[in-house]
């Protein structure tokens, strides 16, 4: 993309396993989930699957007329065995700072239920100015869009899809599922290790810096 960067940006980040490592309490709560209903989950496999909805993955382990109502089990219990073992991510917190030292609004948007979601991230003490969840893919464009979002951070390729629909800046982090080479096949803009790089690359790409929109 060659759009100008915005003086006050909005930039939109994705929650599991951009800014938190959510693996630790999902893998928990896939585990309690399993003791209560009776039926195996490999909870070690399923973390490594993170970022569409919940509903897919229990999709692989229950029969699809019992998947609704699993899911509003396993929703439930979630504050129970997640929020408490889920830490933030390396550079999540400066991530969110460096927006807003730019005069810029930091808001998450993800697919998981929004409660839940923002459980974590009081929690953690994370402050994003808004926290909108139940989104996937490209349907995250829709939160993008209304709070004017120039730029989404993300893991998976669902968050590149929602990114370019939205028209933003794709910025991938390679800290989930996906390689870096899968993200930059799928149209990430921009590919970082992580949140630390995530300042650095933020400053650069404000100041008018032609790499950073294609790093």
């Amino acid at each position: 993309m060659t759009a100008q960067a915005p003086a006050a940006p909005t930039v939109g980040f994705d929650l599991d396993m951009t800014l938190i490592d959510s693996r630790p309490g999902i893998r928990a709560c896939y585990q309690a989930l399993s003791e209560r209903t009776g039926t195996y989950v490999d909870a070690d496999l399923a973390v490594t699957r993170l970022g569409p909805p919940l509903a897919d993955e229990l999709a692989n382990w229950f029969p699809a007329d019992e998947v609704a109502e699993v899911a509003d089990l396993y929703r439930a219990m979630y504050p129970t065995y997640a929020v408490a073992a889920t830490p933030a991510l390396p550079g999540a917190r400066e991530a969110i700072a460096a927006v807003r030292r730019a005069g810029g609004r930091a808001i998450v948007v993800t697919a998981k239920y929004e409660p839940n979601a923002k459980l974590h991230v009081d929690h953690l003490g994370l402050e994003p100015d808004e926290v909108i969840g139940d989104l996937w893919a490209e349907r995250k464009a829709e939160a993008l869009r209304a709070h004017g979002a120039s730029v989404y951070v993300g893991d998976h390729l669902g968050d590149v899809r929602g990114a370019r629909t939205a028209g933003a800046l794709s910025v991938a982090v390679a800290t989930g599922p996906c390689a870096p080479e899968e993200l930059r096949a799928a149209g990430a803009d921009v590919i970082l290790a992580d949140l630390t790089e995530f300042p650095r690359w933020l400053a650069a790409y404000l100041d008018g810096v032609p790499e950073a929109a294609r790093a």
